[in-house]
């Protein structure tokens, strides 16, 4: 299986990248893992609504770039469903089952994500009704992939 994590921004924070790095490098012993950063735009505080979609469409047409015709997409969204750690796993054992083992998780940027992202994913997923920095939903992402495939596989990690 093959798990490619699109996100909008580089990551700055050490602490963010050591953890990253460290679930990562746990994953690895289960799928193929693909961390891609796509350039943020940079946009002033005080946007225009109009100005605001400027931006996502640009950032939004860096994330399509990046994504086949033949991955499953899996776009966090606020307004996304909001399942459990083990929900999550039956949903990734479940594509895999039936063929679909390219997986693209997207993370937009602060202003979230264009039209267009939105209607090419295949699940919108949430984590939370609360807005969170797209940089630490990155590090969240990676520990319940991770977690995720521990409870595939059967294996304790999950409490």
């Amino acid at each position: 299986m093959k798990i490619t994590i699109i996100s909008v921004g580089k990551l700055k924070e050490k602490y963010l990248k050591q953890g990253i790095e460290e679930y990562t490098k746990r994953l690895g012993a289960y799928a193929k893992v693909d961390l891609i950063e796509v350039p943020d735009e940079k946009a002033p505080e005080n946007l225009s609504e109009a100005d605001m979609q400027i931006v996502k469409q640009k950032e939004g047409d860096r994330i399509l770039s990046k994504i086949g015709p033949d991955n499953h997409v899996i776009s966090l969204e606020i307004k996304g469903q909001m399942i459990t750690s083990e929900q999550l796993a039956s949903k990734i054992d479940s594509l895999a089952t039936y063929g679909k083992s390219k997986i693209v998780f997207v993370i937009g940027g602060s202003l979230g994500l264009s039209e267009e992202v939105m209607q090419r994913s295949d699940y919108a997923l949430s984590f939370s009704k609360m807005t969170f920095p797209h940089q630490l939903m990155k590090l969240v992402l990676v520990e319940q992939v991770y977690r995720a495939f521990r409870i595939i596989k059967g294996e304790p990690y999950h409490k």
